[in-house]
């Protein structure tokens, strides 16, 4: 039986007779739209410039063409691949009457010729073949993507910014260490308190101060590195503060929740929480499935073998959880899961424990998805007290 929130095929029965079909390929310089209207034999394709309200004109213009030819029209279903816009078009269409759908682009079956033809309006056909079949509820036809609330879409900012600026620490860091090194100094770190003022004091293995060019140039790099310590500490003083003005709604005590386990820090249940526990999913399956952590079986005939991690969920819940999982094999030694890691990889075969710690982290995401969905306690794990 099919769930609510199952997105692999259409819920709603298709009466095609009264509902207009279309299709966007979207650019940044110009949008594709491509339609199935009923009574009109042609399907028309029309070029417009990035306008929502240039699309919904022209869907009402389809509409009343179809309502010219005899037809009566009670539903408008639109879709379009995921991409750089993002789900604001779709929330648009959606508050003015239009189901609009984001489909997910890796979904979309698509010609293995070696050098297959690509064209807007090509991609255009592909993608109504198969909307077509996934509104007739066949499965396998393409995944649409959920349309979260600009909410949902604006509370994953913070932790998003603060993972872009914890990279451009550490590439500031990589860059001063590489300057001094060309220079045989290899005993100053730039993350130390007073590393600006300790700068003029340092010298050379020949006994010479730092050549002038490149002291200004690390008195640069000290500046923005202090510039982006800053902004991580605003960011993370900023949760701090809603965790204590927002302590019982629901993804702030979810996030409560989550760091409560011996071993999770806030920052990693702040991600997990906002990235994918917070997510209304179908099942186990589909949680595993969106962090990435399926694997990808190559089978024909007699050959049998596995290529390896499917990568096509979320990249920020699949790096974190792998990390997550050897922290996890630190701290709750004595958890059921972590002694089923143990006993799986005993006999120390080459690659078993590389193997066997996607395995930990998929396990262990489904049972953070229970333990604050259901309730369902995990086995063996240390928790911190409540509050």
């Amino acid at each position: 039986m099919p769930q609510p929130n199952d997105l692999s095929r259409s819920l709603v029965a298709l009466d095609q007779d009264s509902t207009i079909i279309a299709v966007v390929e979207l650019s940044q310089s110009s949008w594709l739209v491509a339609g199935v209207l009923p009574g009109i034999e042609r399907q028309p394709r029309k070029k417009l410039e990035p306008s929502a309200e240039r699309l919904l004109g022209l869907l009402h213009r389809w509409r009343d063409e179809a309502v010219r030819a005899g037809k009566k029209i009670t539903r408008i279903a639109l879709a379009f691949e995921a991409g750089r816009d993002g789900f604001w078009l779709a929330r648009w269409l959606n508050a003015r009457g239009v189901e609009a759908h984001v489909i997910h682009p890796s979904s979309v079956a698509v010609s293995r010729e070696h050098r297959r033809a690509k064209t807007d309006r090509l991609d255009t056909e592909l993608l109504k073949r198969a909307f077509l079949g996934w509104l007739r509820g066949e499965r396998g036809h393409c995944g649409m993507a959920r349309v979260p609330t600009i909410a949902e879409e604006d509370a994953k900012r913070p932790n998003r910014e603060r993972e872009c600026l914890v990279g451009e620490r550490t590439r500031i860091v990589n860059r001063m260490k590489a300057t001094l090194a060309r220079l045989g100094v290899r005993n100053f770190k730039p993350t130390l308190r007073k590393a600006a003022e300790r700068l003029a004091t340092v010298h050379t293995p020949e006994g010479t101060p730092l050549p002038r060019n490149v002291l200004a140039e690390l008195q640069r790099d000290m500046a923005r590195l202090g510039f982006v310590v800053g902004q991580i500490r605003e960011i993370e003083q900023a949760r701090q503060k809603r965790f204590e003005q927002e302590t019982e709604t629901g993804p702030h005590a979810m996030v409560r929740q989550v760091a409560r386990v011996i071993g999770i820090g806030i920052e990693t249940a702040d991600m997990l929480v906002h990235e994918v526990l917070s997510r209304p999913m179908r099942d186990r399956k589909a949680v595993a499935r969106y962090a990435g952590l399926t694997g990808s079986p190559d089978e024909s005939g007699a050959r049998r073998r596995e290529q390896g991690l499917a990568r096509a969920g979320n990249a920020r819940v699949r790096r974190g959880m792998i990390q997550l999982a050897w922290r996890f094999l630190r701290f709750q030694k004595q958890s059921a899961l972590a002694q089923w890691y143990r006993a799986r990889t005993a006999d120390s075969r080459l690659g078993t424990r590389k193997t066997m710690i996607v395995a930990l982290a998929r396990k262990l995401l489904i049972a953070l998805w229970r333990f604050v969905t259901t309730g369902e306690t995990l086995e063996g794990v240390i928790l911190r007290p409540a509050g």
